[in-house]
């Protein structure tokens, strides 16, 4: 029994997202790292400041690697993008797992940051051109859920670690770093089984390629399937307006009024992400639940659990976003953010360490269980979707790779800043979360049109001429329903050789 088109695509997106794995596996892997004695003992008590490099040279290094990454897509494809990146993630793992001086693990953050960054811009990006417009939320979350699996194994094996091997084993850190080599040879060895983007083989001259992936992706490989020929045409016109219209470089992202939009939409997107307090949160766990009294060992135990409940909320996003759309998913989730935190800065502010109190402690825990549930279920995943989703096929590599820079640009200012202002005035730190969550909601509910379900080719004639502000318009007024109008067209086009080919058939009896 052949698989439908969908579940295809939804596997090729299942398996191009185990670059989202690394990416997770990292999130949940360092914060037992850093705690960890035989660490602390290896490199000699690191400072708050050495403790922040060690996390924050992996966002850096993912800050280059999505530069790279833009350039890299549009020239060698989608394809040969994910293998590098793996290739230099694996060189980033191994440095890290041999490492015995704390320049060689900065350096092996670094490498492996590179890596990521190519895999978690390009990836989505990958997901969203060779989908259909009714499950291309669905698909472009698997970054997110992908994430929170790989978020999940490095809880479970760092918290097995952290209690099976003793604090003189510097097999406690070094086993869980080096297992996310795995994934990572797995990912690049296979990839190229898998198509690529038809959007970049049209776009690169190569069109015959493109249609036979095209029919691979949405028809058994049949050429002549009418949404097959529709789309074909309609990315091949689209194509050819943006070569002549459309911004062809980084400068001219920045001189277009409709790219300069879009692109301003998802680097603000990226940058609230990090604003929410997520990373704070992933990065430094231990700290954080030390602050209201909560000790190391139970925290990874938490956290674990924590994961659990993050791919719990990863699939409902997954299974729902395509019903319930974008806008209001990301208001809502910034909205329930910003209430858990307001929670759990009045219990850190009444219950400080030295006050031992268990209902205070599962207060606490219980607000950063929520606050992960909200965030997994829309901020997360949709800081993925919509940059994927939002610009043209000239741009689209140029647009994901800013955005996930200023991704990774504010990763790295958070994993720096977080252990320095913990340290120096606690849990007032978490207020500038909760002012960025209502800010933010504020923002997107201004500024962010719906596109939920919107052919990528469609996606111009919504930035370019829809106003800024949103509220008081209706998407309904700015699309032109160009890929149904195809479809119709291709129909009556199938219908009207079938008659001819019926009345031939009816004279030659005669």
């Amino acid at each position: 029994m052949r698989l439908s088109p969908a579940w295809y695509q939804f596997l090729v997106g299942v398996f191009a997202s185990l670059g989202s794995f690394l990416y997770g596996y990292d999130l949940g892997v360092i914060a037992e790292v850093i705690a960890s004695g035989s660490f602390n003992s290896t490199f000699n008590q690191p400072s708050d400041t050495e403790t922040g490099l060690v996390v924050s040279m992996f966002t850096a290094g993912a800050f280059f690697g999505a530069m790279f990454a833009g350039p890299t897509g549009d020239y060698l494809g989608r394809r040969w993008t994910i293998i590098i990146g793996c290739v230099i993630f694996c060189l980033g793992g191994g440095l890290q797992t041999g490492a015995q001086h704390i320049d060689y693990l900065y350096s092996g953050r670094f490498f492996a940051g590179v890596g990521v960054g190519f895999l978690t811009m390009i990836v989505p990006l990958y997901q969203a051109e060779i989908c259909h417009p009714d499950i291309r939320g669905r698909v472009t979350s698997l970054q997110q859920f992908m994430l929170g699996v790989g978020s999940l194994c490095a809880a479970w094996i760092s918290y097995g670690t952290y209690i099976g091997f003793d604090d003189t084993n510097d097999a406690q850190w070094q086993v869980s770093l080096g297992l996310q080599v795995v994934p990572a040879v797995f990912l690049g060895l296979l990839i190229m089984l898998f198509p690529e983007s038809p959007r970049w083989l049209i776009d690169n001259g190569r069109q015959e390629e493109g249609l036979k992936t095209l029919a691979r992706l949405h028809a058994y490989g049949n050429e002549n399937d009418v949404w097959v020929r529709a789309e074909y045409t309609q990315i091949q016109e689209s194509i050819l307006r943006e070569h002549e219209e459309e911004a062809k470089s980084y400068f001219e992202l920045f001189k277009s009024r409709s790219s300069f939009r879009r692109l301003f939409l998802c680097c603000a997107l990226q940058a609230s992400v990090q604003m929410t307090g997520v990373s704070a949160i992933q990065y430094y766990s231990v700290d954080i639940y030390g602050q209201i009294g909560i000790s190391g060992d139970e925290t990874l135990r938490y956290q674990a659990i924590n994961s659990i409940i993050a791919l719990v909320a990863q699939f409902l996003c997954m299974m729902l976003i395509d019903r319930f759309g974008r806008r209001w998913s990301l208001i809502g989730g910034n909205l329930g953010n910003c209430l858990t935190f307001i929670i759990a800065c009045i219990l850190l502010a009444k219950f400080p360490p030295e006050v031992s109190n268990t209902g205070a402690h599962w207060g606490f825990i219980i607000m950063t269980w929520l606050y992960n549930f909200s965030f997994s279920c829309t901020c997360g995943p949709l800081s993925w979707i919509i940059p994927a989703e939002v610009f043209d096929t000239r741009t689209r590599a140029k647009g994901v790779s800013l955005a996930t820079m200023t991704s990774y640009a504010f990763n790295t200012m958070i994993g720096q800043v977080t252990p320095i202002a913990m340290t120096d005035i606690g849990y007032k730190y978490y207020f500038v979360f909760i002012i960025c969550n209502f800010t933010n909601a504020l923002f997107f509910w201004l500024l962010l049109p719906e596109t939920k379900k919107l052919p990528l080719e469609e996606m111009n004639d919504l930035f370019s001429k829809s106003p800024w502000i949103v509220p008081g318009t209706k998407k309904e007024d700015y699309i032109t329903h160009d890929l149904e109008r195809r479809l119709a067209e291709q129909e009556e086009k199938q219908h009207v050789y079938a008659e001819h080919d019926e009345k031939g058939q009816a004279q030659e009896k005669k």
